[in-house]
C-alpha cells in the first residue's frame, strides 16, 4: 500500500514539469545538489570537530595543575648592594 509504484513517480514528474517548466528543473536540480553537498560537508565538519574536543578533554584529563612554590630566598654573602647612582643626577649635585 505504501510501495511508491513506477506510475508513481511518472506522475510526479509530469506535476514537477507542468508546474516549474523544463528549463528550470536541471537548474533546480543542481542547486539542490549543491546545497545538499554544502550541508554534508558541514555537519561531517560539526562531527569531526566534537570528535577532536573529546580527545583533547580526555589527554587534559590526566593533566595535573601545577602547585605554587615559596619564594626560594638567596642565602646572605655578606654583602649589600649599592644601588645604582643615575650620572645625570650625579652632575646635577655637584
Amino acid at each position: 500500500m505504501g510501495a511508491l509504484r513506477p506510475w508513481h513517480i511518472a506522475v510526479l514528474v509530469v506535476v514537477l514539469i507542468l508546474l516549474f517548466g523544463a528549463k528550470r528543473l536541471p537548474d533546480a536540480a543542481r542547486s539542490l545538489g549543491r546545497s545538499l553537498r554544502i550541508i554534508k560537508a558541514e555537519t561531517k565538519s560539526l562531527a569531526d570537530d566534537d570528535r577532536d574536543l573529546a580527545e583533547k578533554a580526555d589527554a587534559q584529563a590526566g593533566y595535573q595543575p601545577l602547585t605554587p612554590q615559596p619564594p626560594q630566598q638567596q642565602p646572605y654573602q655578606g654583602t649589600v648592594q649599592q644601588p645604582v647612582a643615575d650620572p645625570v643626577q650625579r652632575v646635577r649635585e655637584n
